[in-house]
């Protein structure tokens, strides 16, 4: 059946209406891109390949690695549970820890580090009863993990707020009038049903423990093989090797968009079976 007049000339407003969207949207996309596109085809592959086969790259890599499976790691077990507090119960001054939570986000990571320094830096409030114990963090290993943690952590927390606050209390509740406590209607409730937007979550948040430079950088130095992330490492090859910092900043872009595609499809699944 052919369209009447007014629904034609509907489609066509909609579709002039859809290109000047796309005129003003172009731009930012090719902005967005250009860097991204520039960095994939700067190497060819075998010289990618390469110069991800150094010393410095496979040590950076291995380090970040372990260091960002920690700090996910810690991330998800103590995030788990401040989550489903701000999400679940109400309490005077729950608006300030939220604020709390969203501080390592739009803080500087720079500024987080000064922080993690005057906090666990050898005359931190922390840091000094701990070095008498003979217990030294800064410019170590642990102060690569505890940097990332702090910005990464807020990320899987807000992820996790929007899951449980999505799960009906009401299922909650059933399981309890069952006889179920109530960790257990958490751990057979509510935790299967915010399971998947929990990944995508723990996820994200490992890309940005990944990424994370600026509070690493202050809070545990530059050291090679020590300290030295795959974002700290492309900063040490920039001032000598133009080529290696290319392959760990390509390397490490794979890793984002891989993370990110994770995340998306974990969503997705949430969506699907909602």
């Amino acid at each position: 059946m052919a369209s009447s007049p007014p629904e034609l000339l509907r489609d066509q407003r909609r579709k002039e209406g859809d290109t000047v969207l796309w005129a003003g949207a172009f731009p930012l996309l090719l902005f967005l891109l250009l860097p991204l596109v520039a960095l994939t085809f700067k190497q060819a592959p075998a010289a990618w390949l390469a110069r991800l086969a150094t010393p410095m790259a496979r040590h950076a890599l291995v380090l970040s690695l372990e260091t960002t499976a920690v700090a996910t790691v810690l991330a998800v077990v103590f995030g788990l549970p401040l989550a489903y507090l701000l999400a679940r119960v109400p309490f005077r001054g729950r608006d300030l820890i939220d604020v709390l939570v969203d501080l390592p986000v739009v803080v500087p990571p720079v500024v987080a580090g000064v922080g993690l320094l005057l906090v666990f830096g050898r005359q931190g409030f922390l840091g000094s009863p701990l070095a008498s114990l003979g217990l030294r963090i800064a410019f170590t290993r642990a102060a690569v993990i505890l940097a990332q943690l702090l910005v990464a952590a807020p990320l899987f927390v807000h992820a996790a707020r929007a899951a449980f606050t999505a799960v009906d209390p009401g299922l909650e509740r059933a399981a309890q009038v069952h006889g179920a406590s109530r960790l257990r209607a958490f751990l057979t409730v509510t935790l299967p049903l915010a399971r998947p937007a929990l990944v995508a979550g723990a996820v994200l948040a490992w890309a940005r423990a990944l990424s994370e430079f600026g509070a690493t950088l202050i809070f545990a130095g530059n050291f090679p093989g020590r300290t030295q992330t795959l974002p700290l490492a492309v900063m040490s090859a920039l001032e000598s090797d133009l080529d290696t910092a290319v392959a760990i900043a390509t390397l490490s872009l794979a890793v984002g968009v891989t993370a990110l595609l994770a995340a998306r499809l974990a969503g997705h699944r949430r969506t699907g079976a909602g």
